[in-house]
């Protein structure tokens, strides 16, 4: 079992920057491959970047791709998302989730965070 805790939301302008931690406060995330996922307000939730165990490939959305990165600590149980250059359409809450292998799909992930609220003003 593991339990997974995001941080790092807030309010930002648009251009601005900010990078999403999620942990494991239970169990370890080493040995699975980790997404992040958004969804908006009245929105399905869509998958935004993934990360395989290794943290060596990695899989983004288009929308994100060039302003986005993934990337993992796996001594500290630790998976980021960096996101730059932001745009109001990135509002959105974030979750992070774990998953046997790297996929683009929520339904191959067994374990997921709260989420963590991320917004862009323009």
């Amino acid at each position: 079992q593991v339990q997974l805790v995001e941080s790092g939301g807030g309010l930002v302008q648009a251009g601005g920057s900010l990078r999403l931690s999620c942990s494991a406060s239970r169990g370890t995330i080493s040995s699975y491959a980790m997404g992040w996922f958004r969804q908006a307000p009245g929105k399905e939730r869509d998958f935004v970047a993934t990360v395989n165990w290794t943290g060596r490939v990695a899989y983004y959305a288009d929308s994100v791709k060039g302003r986005f990165t993934i990337s993992r600590d796996n001594a500290r149980d630790t998976v980021y998302l960096q996101m730059n250059s932001l745009k109001p359409e990135d509002t959105a809450v974030y979750y992070c989730a774990a998953a046997p292998r790297s996929s683009k799909m929520t339904g191959e992930y067994n374990y997921w965070g709260q989420g963590t609220q991320v917004t862009v003003s323009s």
